[in-house]
């Protein structure tokens, strides 16, 4: 028989080895379900992980791999920071669509006016769009003991119908002929958000995004702020007895993850996507989940796992193209990878034990 036995303390080295250990299964699992679908599934997982870097169609998908992780890597360092400290802020991509709301407000406000202060006037509006909509749960849970996974949750649904009727009514583009969305944002020079070195995807999001990484690191190692962050994750009665505030320490981490979210709306609306539709949002925030529990909560983890899951969706993309793979299909495998993320990650905390039948 084959029983859970708690380990004295979670192990180190299955702590590290978990996310590898979920990046093979899901790709064992994976090509299977390609065969499933009459796939090579050897070519499939060549198409996902390797093309998109060294392929037919590298010298388009490299710039696409910062485009796509910039956004992920932003969320999910603020997420985790919520996450070590036992705050389930589950509605980043609510916080996301807000964000990006908030700062085409700003750029669409001022158009056609030309200024250097438009751009840094949406960043700050972004920022503040999703730490707002970030602190109704925050202020619920505080208040009133609301469960913030709940909340936060519900919440993305009214920030998808506040994007649709910004889309359809207020920042709905005068001059496109009745049809839904605002004006291109990226083809606005004072408020686009370009590529710093062209060709190359390196957009002020990215860079926000290693600003954000490096901030959490030290935040995290080096500041009093990060180590009650860990000590309220690791031992909520100890981080109680040490002076630690539960309460102000949740309205600063769903304040940090909001403003991040929404830093990452603002520089999508007004780069990669360039206006505001209804379709804008793609799943950001719920994607940015799965690559802050693949980077375990750790900054430089989040990085590796940003662009990671960012050659997933550029890969999937390619797989669709080439291969005629289902977009479900490719939504699975993505998802595959928090499964198996999940269920490895037991041997972190437990270890098996193999034990004789007992005899009565």
């Amino acid at each position: 028989m084959i029983r859970l036995e708690k380990r004295p303390q979670p192990s180190k080295v299955w702590t590290w080895a978990t996310p590898v250990l979920a990046v093979v299964a899901t790709m064992i699992f994976g090509g299977l379900m390609f065969a499933l679908l009459g796939k090579d599934p050897v070519l499939a997982i060549r198409t996902i992980f390797y093309d998109p870097l060294f392929g037919e169609f590298s010298s388009y998908s490299r710039p696409q791999l910062l485009v796509k992780a910039g956004p992920l890597i932003l969320i999910a360092t603020g997420l985790a920071m919520g996450f070590r400290a036992g705050i389930w802020n589950i509605g980043a991509e609510g916080q996301y669509i807000i964000g990006a709301v908030f700062a085409a407000s700003v750029g669409l406000a001022a158009y056609p006016a030309e200024s250097v202060l438009i751009f840094p006037a949406m960043v700050i509006a972004g920022a503040v769009g999703g730490t707002l909509w970030a602190m109704i749960p925050a202020v619920l849970r505080v208040k009133f003991g609301t469960n913030e996974i709940l909340v936060s949750l519900m919440l993305v649904y009214v920030a998808e119908n506040i994007l649709a009727y910004a889309a359809l009514g207020p920042l709905r583009n005068p001059d496109g002929m009745g049809f839904p969305g605002s004006r291109n944002l990226s083809q606005y020079p004072s408020a686009a958000n370009l590529d710093l070195i062209p060709g190359t995807g390196m957009h002020w999001g990215v860079v926000a995004a290693l600003i954000a990484v490096i901030f959490g690191y030290i935040l995290l190692s080096r500041h009093i702020l990060g180590f009650q962050i860990r000590l309220a994750g690791q031992a909520p009665r100890a981080a109680a007895f040490s002076g630690v505030n539960p309460g102000r320490l949740v309205l600063i981490c769903m304040g940090i993850a909001g403003a991040l979210a929404g830093l990452a709306g603002m520089f999508e609306v007004a780069g990669p996507a360039g206006r505001i539709s209804i379709d804008f949002n793609v799943g950001y925030g719920f994607t940015a989940i799965i690559v802050a529990f693949l980077g375990r909560l750790h900054p430089v983890g989040i990085l590796l796992a940003g662009l990671l899951m960012a050659l997933t969706y550029i890969g999937g993309e390619v797989a669709q193209l080439t291969l005629g793979l289902p977009v479900a299909a490719i939504q699975l495998f993505q998802g595959m990878l928090l499964f198996f993320l999940l269920a490895v990650d037991v041997l972190t905390n437990y270890s098996l034990r193999w034990s004789g039948r007992e005899v009565a």
